[in-house]
């Protein structure tokens, strides 16, 4: 079974390290977006097992997102993962407290972040 991750992220070199960070995984797709506009009109057309965003993105942003996420049914369960510059332990409290599963700051260790990817898709 391959498990499909959706990336949110609207820095191209992010994007593409956290998209080469999962797809090292054996068994998973990543699926990277630049936006949380774009991001919103994937959600219906596939199913995603794990959703990774940024919080700052020109359009929608990425509280904005999970808000959204984590309200519609298909998703509530979804874990989803917060990958942001924004280190400050309010931006934290509030993107877990709108449902975010994880919150790393950039720079991140892309090992820590195989790890919790493993985690959540109970991966060994």
């Amino acid at each position: 079974m391959k498990f499909k991750i959706l990336i949110v992220e609207d820095s191209k070199a992010s994007r593409e390290l956290i998209a080469a960070t999962v797809e090292s995984i054996s068994g998973l797709e990543a699926i990277a977006t630049s936006s949380g506009f774009e991001a919103l009109k994937l959600l219906p057309r596939h199913r995603f097992d794990l959703i990774i965003t940024d919080i700052n993105m020109p359009d929608i942003n990425g509280l904005e997102l999970i808000n959204f996420v984590k309200k519609n049914p298909n998703y509530r369960d979804t874990p989803l993962f917060i990958v942001t510059t924004e280190g400050r332990e309010k931006d934290r409290d509030r993107g877990l407290a709108l449902g975010a599963a994880e919150y790393l700051v950039k720079p991140f260790s892309p090992q820590s972040l195989v790890g919790l990817v493993r985690r959540y898709l109970k991966l060994a």
